[in-house]
């Protein structure tokens, strides 16, 4: 009895073995046909992907039931002092002129406007609206044409490989519209979590988005135009996930690799010989 029976890699003696041209040129191109392979591996184990799902939830628990909303509007033809800001919603909120933390822009020498402002609203349906409302005294007839710079709601994501509707209305171009006309925008939101590797989590909102404008009257006559926002919320949350491949996954596929290859050249270089052999018999008239 003796341990080297056990020996499943059994070798063989070198004067047993034959170098040929052709197995030179095999092992070079599977040496070079795995590094290639090698590479590729290793360039998906290091990148990160992102894996996205679906589930009904409020993820932002801890917002108090608030969405964050940041809008960047032009009225080209429309004056500062007349421009502002009302929010209403089904929780019974109305409020005519709101004004923290936004800013007026003067366009065009003063004959436009542009709207910067960043506030929150409850997470229940509702709208809010740019109009001349809150203005002390309302033009006879103002002009409501507009260019939508941006409108998100939560935190900005700048991730490369996610591409969704998060600045849907971004360059929405109304210049060309009746100037007397209203114009609704109706919002779909869709919550969003981004969970990054370090299991960091920043919430931010899709939306879909559709619009109409007219010219809207009531028995008094014609009514104020305003641009409206009306939204609403999913219950569907979109969850994207980074995840980096398993490292018992990498070495796999590089055990894979290596082994297939050599296999595959393996064969391959022995029906070569196997052939050239039957050949050179056939030459020397060695085969019947």
């Amino acid at each position: 009895f003796s341990s080297f029976r056990f020996d499943i890699y059994r070798k063989v003696p070198k004067d047993l073995t034959q170098p040929t041209y052709t197995g030179a040129i095999i092992s070079v191109c599977c040496c070079l046909f795995i590094l290639f392979l090698f590479l590729s591996e290793l360039t998906g184990f290091i990148a990160t992907e992102i894996v996205n799902e679906l589930y009904v939830d409020d993820p932002d628990k801890d917002s108090g039931g608030k969405i964050e909303v940041n809008l960047n509007i032009s009225l080209p033809n429309l004056h500062c002092e007349l421009v502002g800001l009302d929010i209403q919603d089904e929780m019974g909120r109305h409020e005519v002129g709101h004004i923290d933390n936004s800013m007026k822009i003067p366009l065009n020498n003063g004959d436009g406007c542009r709207f910067e402002g960043h506030f929150s609203i409850n997470k229940v349906p509702g709208n809010f609206h740019v109009s001349t409302h809150s203005a002390t005294a309302q033009p006879q007839n103002p002009d409501m044409t507009h260019i939508i710079h941006k409108l998100s709601f939560g935190d900005k994501l700048q991730v490369q490989n996610v591409h969704g509707a998060f600045n849907a209305l971004e360059g929405a171009d109304k210049l060309s519209s009746n100037p007397l006309a209203s114009h609704d925008y109706i919002l779909k939101i869709v919550p969003t979590v981004y969970e990054d590797m370090s299991g960091k989590q920043r919430y931010s909102y899709q939306y879909t988005v559709a619009n109409k404008e007219y010219v809207a009257y009531s028995h008094t006559g014609r009514i104020i135009p305003a641009i409206w926002f009306r939204y609403d919320l999913s219950p569907i949350t979109v969850k994207y996930t980074e995840r980096r491949q398993p490292l018992y996954r990498f070495i796999t596929s590089i055990c894979a690799i290596i082994g297939g290859t050599f296999t595959v050249a393996g064969i391959l270089d022995s029906c070569i010989f196997t052939a050239s052999e039957a050949w050179k018999k056939i030459q020397l008239g060695k085969m019947q």
